[in-house]
């Protein structure tokens, strides 16, 4: 019932994904720069793009979409069940919480030291501005509308949600379904009954499911990532990202400073693991994170890292990381708060210390109402800058590098997803039941 058949079995031969995933970044990137500068007045290059690039990678990422609701159900109920009792619930529940935003405070304030030192916003050419402005003023304005109307208690307040299938159809509002599946599991622990248990074996038939069928969908991720970066280097070229390059440069110091120090750190002293298995055993996730930009598309890949390379216990990474995909977001954080006060900089706008802090609250709270899609954090960035009094149309400034940033920050999400949960399951010394264990535990309790 819980063998690792749940997972489907990766190829004894043949380049590994994550390689091919690595090989399809770069030649999309420079087939695009190439296109870029030889044929940017083709058509036919405009029609290639509308036509087959584009649909093919909006095609790749709805495959992932479309089992995502059931797989964030399925996987949270069964993560509860498992825990056998509310107690246990509860001290998970709050370790996942505190480390959460213990790390996440973390990530905010190394991007606000960074953006206080590299200060990118004072790099920004007064025309510059103008023009990229002008390039993006329809979308700045549809980002805007959506942070309008963004409102923090309402993120707060959705979190129970009044209509679970109209929580299904919103992106903003995933961790309703979270909720809701954090519902019925506490109900199957509280109600062992047959009936009970035939559903939670549903539930376990459904994860399998899901699991194997995005396992067949991720085959196409490497297509996808060329297809991606094609459209991404052809439309920008070099003009618009070397405009932006102080913003550019600040974001990844601020992302490899909390990736590459905080999180080894976190992971070995916090989780008692080596940091380099840590990287080796998660590195699959890390690239589909990066090649999606959507942490909820990457949950099926971050479970079975969780499982089959670092041997987390079901009970803990079925929780930990489904919740994580929905709330847990370090590298958006991050970004939030790097944005907020880049633009307050491009406006000359000067943000005190009172100020920056209210920014770092803003942003732990906004990382948690991110939904977890490609470019999420765009309408909450746009709602922090009209609670602080900065104009949000400023968003339309790094629209043009936010895609490429985009991806880095969802692989930071997840990294810190998986380094969440190795500390939680080391701090709560959970082990999984065997299976003949767990199914005798099972039939304990129906009688």
């Amino acid at each position: 019932m819980h063998s690792t058949e749940s997972f489907p079995a990766r190829p004894a031969k043949g380049m590994a994904l994550h390689v091919k995933v690595l090989l399809g970044f770069l030649l999309g990137t420079l087939a695009g720069l190439a296109a870029h500068a030889t044929l940017a007045d083709a058509q036919w290059v405009h029609v290639a793009i509308d036509y087959a690039t584009k649909p093919f990678g909006q095609v790749f990422l709805n495959l992932l979409f479309m089992l995502v609701v059931p797989l964030i159900f399925s996987a949270l109920v069964l993560g509860v069940a498992e825990l056998g009792d509310i107690a246990a619930l509860g001290r998970l529940g709050w370790k996942t919480l505190i480390y959460t935003a213990v790390v996440t405070a973390a990530a905010v304030g190394i991007g606000l030291l960074c953006v206080n030192v590299f200060q990118p916003g004072l790099h920004m050419d007064a025309a510059m501005v103008q023009k990229v402005l002008s390039g993006n003023v329809l979308k700045a304005g549809e980002i805007v509308s959506k942070g309008n109307d963004l409102r923090l208690m309402d993120l707060l307040v959705n979190i129970v949600p009044h209509n679970i299938v109209g929580a299904m159809a919103d992106d903003s509002k995933k961790l309703g379904i979270v909720f809701f599946a954090l519902m019925i599991g506490i109900g199957l622990v509280m109600k062992p009954t047959p009936g009970t248990v035939a559903f939670k074996n549903a539930m376990q038939g459904l994860f399998e499911i899901c699991m194997h069928l995005i396992g067949l969908f991720i085959r196409l991720a490497p297509y996808a990532v060329a297809a991606f970066m094609f459209n991404l280097t052809f439309q920008l070229g070099w003009d618009v990202i070397r405009s932006l390059v102080w913003f550019v440069a600040t974001v990844l110091t601020a992302l490899a400073i909390h990736g590459f120090v905080v999180i080894p750190l976190w992971v070995r002293l916090m989780g008692g693991m080596s940091p380099r298995a840590f990287f080796r055993g998660t590195q699959e996730a890390t690239l589909t994170a990066f090649a999606t930009a959507s942490s909820t598309a990457t949950l099926p890949v971050t479970l079975q890292v969780a499982e089959e390379n670092l041997k987390l216990p079901r009970k803990v990474s079925r929780f930990v990381l489904t919740v994580g995909a929905s709330a847990n977001h370090h590298g958006t954080a991050l970004f939030e708060g790097i944005t907020v006060l880049f633009l307050a900089q491009v406006y000359g706008v000067h943000l005190g210390l009172p100020q920056q802090l209210m920014v770092l609250v803003l942003c732990i709270l906004g990382g948690i109402g991110t939904a977890g899609i490609p470019s999420g954090s765009l309408p909450v960035i746009a709602m922090i800058c009209g609670i602080i009094g900065i104009n949000p149309d400023g968003i339309g400034i790094i629209i043009g590098v936010n895609t490429f940033l985009d991806m880095c920050r969802t692989a930071l999400n997840v990294t810190g997803d998986l380094a969440t949960a190795v500390v939680v399951a080391h701090r709560s010394g959970e082990q999984d039941l065997p299976d003949e264990a767990a199914m005798a535990h099972l039939d304990e309790i129906v009688r």
